[in-house]
């Protein structure tokens, strides 16, 4: 069975690839394995010097990588050409920061000497999804090769040229044979390999389904696992809010990356004395958006990754509809060829409604009205998800209140959540566990040893 590249825009099959045998699949292992046996020894400079290649490649090719994303998944080409820069950045990051992340940890004791010293485990698995392509590879593979591990990595079968061009540029970057190793494999084949033995942990970023099958097979097997999974992140607007900003900022918090994020602002919970000006706001931002060929420069906002992904959330909203739920705007197919909806807002949900505990992957807003702060905390921790969210107000202190109440892995105030490298990122609840970026994405696949040192006549 062949692993199909599609242009959501056109849908237009790009290019195929066969799928590993099981054989090549355990070649690719041993591969990993044997190369892990050698690149534990090398020294942090070594590695990154092969981390720094990676990142220079990256920038040097912008052009052509930013393109292959756009056409295998839809992006804005500006958005894929930030998502370059920012992999790129990582990589940089790791490789600069890496070695004092991993600097031994003195422990003090009343005689002789202790310390923590943080070693590589072994091959590492990770699942990797379409939305960012080469950033979320980034953000898991830089840490864990600056640790001394090496990636077996299976990515997105949608993305099959992305998952390519990433594996040879660490090959152009002079990366030994099995350091990182792109897997054209399915997803059913995926909890097969993490009970191999030379797999030590995996890392998954995806829908709650994959992370939970993911998760059980490594709590099986005893293998450490990390899981970044969905997100339903609340965007609190207070009364003293700057709506014409927080309106703009709603729209980009929604919208980038054509709405595919686990990150998005997906509900907006607006407080009632302001809600009528900026429900006003917001349908008007939304319905003047472009949408169009994510490939040219004015499109604001292009197709969604696949006709699969369309079919999926106009199901839900035809559901939410029957439920009693009420389209402000959009909620159709757009009139374009490629996998587009229209922008859309969706207000009067109540708690009995699939939508209200669904999470909505594309440019879809769901809109809820609250009298009092109380009511909107209750309401943003009222989900299974606890990825990001954000609070606007003028009030500071009145935001890092509600900030603290908020049961999720990051909240931003003033700003919709946002990735960056210096900063972790991970959440709670059914969004996952475990951190990746920041000096914290360095910590999860390493065996924290302790190191202790007794001299002739200590005494423990």
């Amino acid at each position: 069975m062949s692993i199909k590249s599609t242009n959501p825009f056109t849908l237009e099959i790009l290019k195929s690839f066969d799928e590993m045998t099981n054989e090549q699949i355990d070649h690719a292992l041993e591969k990993a394995h044997t190369a892990y046996l050698n690149w534990r020894t090398t020294s942090y400079q070594e590695r990154a010097t092969i981390l720094n290649k990676v990142g220079t490649i990256l920038r040097s090719k912008k052009a052509e990588l930013s393109k292959l994303i756009t056409l295998e998944m839809g992006k804005l080409l500006a958005q894929a050409e930030s998502e370059i820069d920012y992999a790129a950045s990582i990589f940089e990051y790791y490789a600069k920061h890496g070695e004092t992340f991993l600097k031994d940890e003195k422990i003090e004791v009343d005689s002789g000497e202790a310390y923590i010293k943080k070693t590589p485990i072994g091959v590492l698995l990770g699942v990797e999804p379409w939305n960012f392509p080469f950033y979320q590879v980034a953000r898991f593979a830089a840490p864990n090769i600056m640790i001394g591990n090496t990636i077996v990595l299976k990515h997105a079968s949608i993305v099959p040229q992305c998952a390519k061009a990433i594996e040879d540029i660490f090959k152009e970057a002079g990366a030994p044979e099995g350091v990182y190793t792109n897997l054209f494999v399915r997803g059913s084949k995926v909890t097969k390999l993490i009970a191999d033995k030379r797999i030590q942990g995996a890392s998954l970023t995806g829908s709650e389904k994959a992370g939970s099958e993911l998760a059980m097979m490594a709590g099986k097997y005893i293998k450490k696992s990390v899981l970044e999974l969905g997100g339903s992140d609340p965007f609190i607007v207070l009364e003293d809010a700057d709506i014409e900003r927080t309106v703009s900022l709603a729209i980009k918090g929604r919208t980038v990356n054509n709405g595919q994020s686990c990150i998005a602002a997906k509900r907006f919970i607006v407080m009632e004395k302001i809600a009528s000006e900026f429900l006003t706001q917001f349908k008007v931002a939304m319905s003047k958006l472009k949408l169009g060929n994510p490939l040219e420069a004015d499109t604001e906002l292009g197709p969604l990754s696949s006709e699969d992904a369309l079919e999926s959330i106009l199901k839900q909203i035809e559901t939410a509809v029957s439920e009693g739920a009420k389209i402000e705007i959009g909620g159709k197919r757009a009139k374009l060829k490629g996998a587009f909806i229209e922008p859309t807002i969706i207000s009067h949900i109540s708690p009995k409604m699939k939508i209200y505990k669904e999470e909505l992957f594309g440019p879809v807003a769901s809109f809820y009205i609250v009298k009092t702060v109380e009511e909107a905390i209750a309401l943003a921790n009222d989900t299974e998800f606890g990825l990001g969210g954000s609070v606007f107000t003028k009030d500071i202190e009145k935001g890092k209140e509600i900030a603290h109440q908020i049961d999720s892995g990051m909240v931003f105030i003033n700003h919709p959540t946002k990735s960056s490298v210096e900063l972790p990122f991970g959440g709670t609840k059914r969004s996952g566990y475990g951190r990746e970026m920041s000096p914290l994405g360095i910590d999860e696949f390493v065996n924290k040893k302790l190191i202790r040192v007794l001299k002739e006549g200590d005494t423990l």
